[in-house]
């Protein structure tokens, strides 16, 4: 998200530092890291036994990890523990990212309410053959996401359009809503005005211009490959015939949310908005009077309750892992076996990719490893455009494959599926992970690393 960015990061750096402890380093150990394999293995494993990943609620995984993260941290006694969860839980970044879960479901209510899902599907429809769908449904989440700079607010925006279109068109929404998620992680780790991009350009001292050129060699890439796999795998699809008439005033909450978060307003505001424009909308053509709309908001912000539930359990794990000291253990470790500039890149690789894994958000991954990151690009003569692309890119990798992660969380609530069966068709991510490491293997030595 994009709210008021220099000063959100200059804040949430001082917030991090202010819940790493001295006192807590030496004692860094694997043992730290231990609730996160909880969770992912209670998950995992019971999902297996189970043989249907549905079946085992997220949020209960994620309660067995935080009660374990709890019962293990070094924080004190049992009130001196939760109150280090609860800080955690409600860090200013996660409080954030469910007000904007709350409007999101507000929004996607009410629009659904008032038939804007409807009238934007026959829209679509009457622009896009059924087999190019998909496709075309990743491409405009690619450039909505790089326009507004946020995945989460692209997502949001985007993701009841796609879900009014699978099943007309007979693609699986799990699918459908892959295309909206990857598109939406192309355009945030290349937009200006992403969070990313400014963590990334700022803890490495290179320009933003610069960082793109890097990231554009990798990205565009990997977006072509993935367009066309859509399109072959959209190729089946049904010609929707058109349900009647376009009724345009019903698509234009949706094409507001969209104008907006391009002309750089706060998401959440943008979400308001259209939360009113709504309303208006409803009123006038009478869909619902007073109490409905009201109405239609409660069952949206219901909807996001495990969402939110789940969010906040991982913002207190993740916060007792960094207490604990779990991300600097990680990052001591991976320093001391650096040889040479494959090294140090496959390094800052790691680092970020293993402090995305622990903090599900991929702004605070790389403002937590960029002075590590920056040292090392330093010592090893490594391009600072290239460290700040690696750093960006792999924390959007890492944050695609979440199923904890808040993009894939929104993307499963709004499309009513689980997240691990959105994470079978996330080619995107796949693809630019295999690019990136050859990207690294057979890129050009240090030797003239340090013109750029």
């Amino acid at each position: 998200m994009t709210v008021t960015p220099y000063r959100y990061l200059r804040e949430l750096g001082k917030t991090l530092s202010q819940h790493r402890p001295q006192s807590l380093r030496p004692h860094n150990n694997w043992m730290a890291l231990s609730p996160l394999a909880v969770f992912l293995v209670v998950y995992l494993v019971s999902s297996i036994v189970a043989g249907d990943f549905y079946k085992v609620p997220i949020v209960s995984a994620f309660l067995i990890a935080a009660v374990y993260a709890i019962a293990i941290s070094r924080g004190g006694d049992l009130d001196r523990r939760v109150v280090i969860f609860s800080e955690g839980a409600g860090n200013k970044s996660v409080l954030l990212m469910i007000w904007i879960f709350v409007l999101a479901g507000a929004f996607a209510s009410t629009a659904k309410e008032i038939g804007a899902v409807d009238a934007t599907v026959t829209l679509t429809t009457s622009l896009l053959p059924g087999n190019l769908l998909l496709a075309g449904m990743f491409v405009a989440s690619c450039l909505v996401s790089m326009a507004v700079g946020t995945s989460v607010g692209t997502i949001a925006a985007l993701m009841p359009i796609a879900a009014g279109l699978s099943e007309p068109a007979g693609i699986d929404i799990a699918m459908m809503a892959a295309a909206i998620t990857g598109g939406a992680f192309f355009g945030d780790n290349l937009s200006f005005i992403s969070d990313t991009t400014i963590a990334a350009t700022r803890t490495q001292g290179c320009k933003m211009s610069e960082k793109f050129k890097a990231n554009l060699a990798l990205a565009l890439p990997a977006a072509i490959i993935v367009c066309v796999i859509y399109v072959i795998a959209g190729s089946g699809a049904t010609e929707i015939a058109s349900s009647g008439d376009i009724n345009i005033v019903k698509v234009l909450p949706y094409l507001a949310v969209i104008a907006l978060a391009i002309g750089g307003i706060n998401v959440m505001v943008v979400l308001l908005l259209g939360i009113v424009i709504n309303g208006i909308i409803g009123f006038a053509c009478g869909d619902f009077g007073w109490v409905g709309y009201l109405e239609s908001i409660g069952r949206g912000i219901a909807s996001m309750g495990d969402l939110i539930i789940v969010t906040m359990l991982a913002g207190g794990v993740l916060e007792i892992i960094r207490y604990n000291g779990g991300i600097d253990f990680v990052v001591a470790r991976l320093t001391s076996r650096i040889k040479g500039r494959r090294g140090a890149e496959l390094c800052i690789a790691a680092l970020v990719s293993l402090a995305n894994l622990c903090t599900a958000n991929n702004t605070i991954a790389i403002i937590s490893t960029g002075e590590i990151a920056r040292n090392i690009t330093e010592k090893y003569g490594l391009r600072p455009r290239r460290t700040a692309s690696l750093l960006d890119t792999f924390s959007c990798i890492v944050q695609g494959i979440l199923p904890y992660g808040a993009q894939l969380l929104m993307a499963a609530g709004l499309a009513g599926v689980g997240a691990l069966s959105i994470i079978r068709y996330l080619y995107y991510p796949l693809v630019l992970f295999f690019i990136t490491c050859l990207s690294i293997v057979f890129a050009k030595g240090a030797a003239e690393s340090k013109k750029a």
